[in-house]
């Protein structure tokens, strides 16, 4: 607080010493005093400020110490103002627990002062500021050294499990040399394993101190001072850093997949058809409805972003709990447990780990919570977006071929049993009804079986022959230029939609011998592992695989990493302003930002890669 010189003149025109004892009471009830220790700041011995440096062992501690000196500053007449006084700026008093302890004993209290010198001028407009405070303090080393022992094995278990995703992703990859993109794949693996590894630790820490703080019935623990939260503080900001990198990876990677919809209907009968430039009528093959396509597409399109859990409700709801149930009360740093506070109360300050603790163990409640109600509720009885989607597949007679490496990626089979789709409104009930009654085949790739997706595993041979036809598909680089371009290049880019068609066709259902595929299980370990371990040398392997297995191009199957992504995101915002309400904002913002740019830039793709014009993609 600021103090007026004028005042302090009034009050403490003589100097008194003061002696401070602590009065305590042994085992058997008999009282003691104890001398308080005062380490002075200020004190010189041999010319030198031997209390300021931090080795103990050169403190020279005394027992009496004054406020104010206003006498010492006095020249020759007494009853004049001083020339100088001094003062005691800063007077702490630390008070350290006893480790280990079970008790809540503690070490003799210490007070530190700091005395500062004023030159008196002009003693009504003149003031000087003062501060006191008391301090809590446990030794905090061997926390620390649990903290890295946690972090090296953690942090070394990180690198194991880097080694075997690189490993995967050279199979997937088709390619056994190790190269600088190998290097680089391996480091970004790495930074989103270490992302994980400080998250578990910060979210650790945060938990344990505002567990054993707060519900502590007898003085156990005492919260780590604003200095030594550095490191804390540091931790957080390594886990956001390299959280936001491998989120950005993660991106960049679902933005450039292969995918292609493969159009299973066929003709139903000819068509009589005008021969440019010869003047003569043929018949041809009836033109198969492109309709079914465009809709697929925008299904697809529109469960890009498609999250397991409500981000907003996600925000608001912490916020609510945080700002109005009183949740940030449990951040302050006093003993409290109480989640209101009169404002008339001592506020304590802000502790950092808390803050962190706090909001983090709400945002994961909040998660938990919302991922139960939507597959345990929601998807099952509401509205379940995925599955919808591959039922749309089969009514529409369309599969979904998509490669996310060069020799792996997955495949949504979307044959109808009915053998077309493109049909009236009566007939397209009849089918339903059938497959309602079993009267038709299942809907699997396999006879008699219902697994519909698929992680596909392809040769070499069929990787080549696909980008070959590819190649021509996209050398326009999409239908946007389809109205500017000349009538040649619109027939090679059908053409080669036809042949890709075709070719992915014709794949699936084992016409190319020297390209064919076997379909089985993985192993046990090989889903543990997230990886395969037969390599598709002269066959392709087609993975039975569960709802989910295709998910991970898409928002749905990344909610972990988003979800840990939006915890740092709004620590790091709080812990910078101290303001729940700007880090929920900033944090909104941050979603719908990265949801734009993952629409859009996918929407590009998609009609880029597909052959769908992005105009219709709505």
């Amino acid at each position: 607080c600021k103090i007026s010189i004028s005042k302090i003149l009034v009050d403490y025109a003589n100097p008194i010493f003061y002696d401070i004892f602590l009065q305590y009471n042994d085992d058997e009830g008999q009282q003691y005093l104890w001398d308080v220790p005062v380490l002075n700041l200020n004190l010189q011995y041999n010319e030198m400020f031997v209390n300021q440096g931090s080795n103990m062992n050169n403190w020279l501690l005394t027992r009496r110490f004054f406020l104010v000196d206003a006498l010492s500053g006095k020249d020759n007449d007494l009853g004049k103002l001083p020339r100088i006084i001094r003062i005691a700026s800063k007077i702490t008093i630390s008070v350290r627990l006893a480790t280990p302890t079970q008790r809540g004993t503690i070490y003799p209290p210490l007070i530190t002062v700091a005395y500062t010198d004023v030159l008196i001028q002009n003693p009504d407009t003149q003031s000087v500021m003062v501060s006191f405070s008391v301090i809590y303090e446990m030794n905090q080393s061997e926390a620390q050294v649990q903290t890295d022992i946690a972090l090296g094995v953690l942090g070394g278990l990180a690198v194991l499990w880097s080694l075997l995703r690189t490993a995967g992703w050279k199979r997937r990859t088709g390619s056994s040399m190790i190269d600088l993109q190998t290097v680089l794949k391996f480091l970004l693996f790495y930074a989103g394993d270490l992302a994980n590894v400080f998250f578990i630790i910060t979210v650790g820490t945060g938990i344990y101190w505002l567990v054993f703080f707060k519900a502590q019935q007898f003085v156990s623990v005492f919260l780590p001072l604003p200095s030594q939260e550095e490191d804390f503080v540091t931790y957080v900001g390594c886990a956001f850093s390299l959280k936001a990198l491998q989120l950005l990876h993660k991106l960049v990677s679902q933005l450039t997949v292969d995918i292609f919809f493969i159009d299973w209907e066929r003709p139903k009968g000819k068509v009589l058809k005008a021969v440019e430039g010869e003047g003569v009528i043929k018949s041809a093959a009836a033109p198969v409805s492109i309709w079914r396509t465009y809709f697929i597409a925008n299904e697809w399109n529109e469960i890009q972003t498609v999250r397991k859990i409500n981000p907003l409700f996600q925000v608001l709801a912490v916020l609510f709990f945080l700002e109005v149930v009183g949740f940030s009360n449990l951040a302050l740093m006093d003993s409290s447990s109480s989640l209101t506070r009169s404002g008339e109360s001592y506020m304590a300050p802000w502790s950092r780990v808390l803050r962190f603790g706090v909001s983090a163990a709400l945002w994961l409640a909040v998660a938990f919570l919302q991922t139960i109600y939507f597959a345990v509720f929601y998807e099952r009885f509401v509205e379940d977006k995925i599955t919808q989607f591959i039922d749309l597949c089969c009514m529409s007679n369309i599969s979904v071929f998509l490669l996310s490496h060069s020799c792996f990626g997955y495949y949504i089979h979307g044959r109808s049993v009915h053998g077309h789709a493109d049909t009236n409104m009566e007939e397209m009930s009849m089918n339903l009804k059938r497959e309602a009654e079993n009267l038709c085949s299942q809907r699997g790739l396999l006879p008699n079986t219902d697994v519909q997706t698929f992680q596909i595993s392809i040769s070499r041979k069929m990787r080549l022959q696909y980008d070959r036809i590819h190649e021509t598909l996209t050398r326009k680089r999409g239908p946007a230029r389809l109205l500017d371009s000349s009538a040649n290049t619109f027939e090679q880019n059908t053409k080669a939609y036809n042949t890709m068609n075709k070719f992915l066709g014709s794949f699936i259902d084992h016409v190319h011998k020297e390209m064919d595929y076997i379909v089985k299980d993985k192993l046990l370990l090989e889903r543990v592992l997230d990886m395969e371990f037969m390599e598709p040398i002269e066959k392709s392997i087609f993975y039975n695989g569960k709802r989910i297995c295709a998910l991970v191009v898409l928002y749905y199957g990344n909610e972990t990493t988003l979800l840990i992504f939006d915890i740092l995101f709004f620590s790091v915002v709080d812990l910078a302003s101290q303001s729940f309400v700007l880090a929920a904002i900033l944090t909104y913002l941050q979603q719908e930002i990265f949801r734009f740019i993952r629409n859009t830039v996918g929407q590009k793709n998609l009609a880029s890669k597909t052959l769908v014009d992005e105009r219709f993609l709505i």
